[in-house]
């Protein structure tokens, strides 16, 4: 990504990252419960080790439901918050929304009203690769002086799997790889091989410099205890340039582990599952 990425994205994707949203554990590990409401708990969770101005807890400012807003308890929390806001900050309340779509300044948020921001909606984007949703959705409220108080400002909508399963993914190619790569942990599971499976919101540091791989997959034998680490090319964009930074980033991340590349084809013709077992060969 640019490193214009909007800095809502930085903080949704430390959220994601802090709450282990971006990983999937293997079937073992499932918990029982995996619902929204489940997810929404641990990003709930994850806002109070993340501060948003010194001293001041994240948690303290989100909501994950646009009824707040709608009802204005954000503004009144925000109100109450702003005598104690260190100086220096703008007081700012927060949102992480699920959402089926989202329309210039407009998100159709699930289970309110859609929820309109002063500003354009940002969210990943290459050309030739539009992503549908459902989206993670982050809106940020603060000061507006043309609506004489507080209103929402700005909004990220991150892509994601799925209601269930907050995994973010950066295109309908990822969505697609992602659903065969759970698969795979169904087959491996049977074979006695726990896969994790995480999508890096952040870049990994390497000796020949940063790199942030599509996907990294961890699997151990539960007989033997072998551990086999994978890195996953999703090559399903259109776009030069992207895959010109793919071939410079490539030996960055054969730095981490071995690098497979899956591309649309694979995925298709159910070729996936086949191609991780060949390669993690444990």
């Amino acid at each position: 990504p640019p490193s214009t990425v909007p800095r809502l994205a930085r903080l949704l994707w430390r959220l994601l990252e802090v709450s282990g949203r971006n990983r999937c554990g293997p079937i073992s590990a499932e918990p029982q419960d995996h619902s929204i409401g489940e997810e929404f708990k641990a990003i709930s969770a994850a806002a109070s080790h993340i501060e948003i101005a010194p001293g001041v807890e994240l948690g303290r400012a989100l909501w994950t439901h646009g009824a707040a807003l709608h009802s204005r308890r954000v503004y009144a929390a925000l109100r109450a918050l702003s005598h104690r806001w260190p100086n220096g900050h703008a007081p700012q309340a927060f949102l992480t929304l699920f959402a089926q779509s989202f329309h210039g300044q407009l998100v159709e948020a699930a289970g309110c009203e859609p929820v309109k921001v002063a500003n354009r909606i940002q969210s990943p984007s290459v050309k030739g690769n539009p992503v549908k949703g459902p989206y993670l959705v982050i809106i940020v409220a603060g000061e507006y002086p043309e609506a004489h108080g507080y209103a929402p400002l700005r909004a990220y909508a991150q892509p994601i799997y799925s209601g269930q399963r907050f995994l973010p993914v950066d295109s309908e190619f990822e969505r697609s790889l992602l659903k065969e790569l759970l698969r795979a942990r169904l087959d491996l599971d049977r074979r006695g091989i726990d896969l994790w499976i995480e999508k890096p919101v952040f870049d990994k540091l390497t000796p020949l410099g940063a790199c942030r791989p599509d996907f990294m997959l961890e699997a151990r034998s539960r007989s033997t205890g072998e551990v086999k680490r994978i890195v996953v090319e999703a090559m399903g964009f259109e776009d030069e340039d992207y895959y010109a930074s793919k071939a410079v980033t490539h030996p960055r991340m054969a730095q981490l582990a071995p690098v497979i590349t899956i591309a649309p084809d694979d995925v298709a013709e159910r070729r996936v599952r086949r191609i991780l077992a060949d390669a993690i060969e444990i």
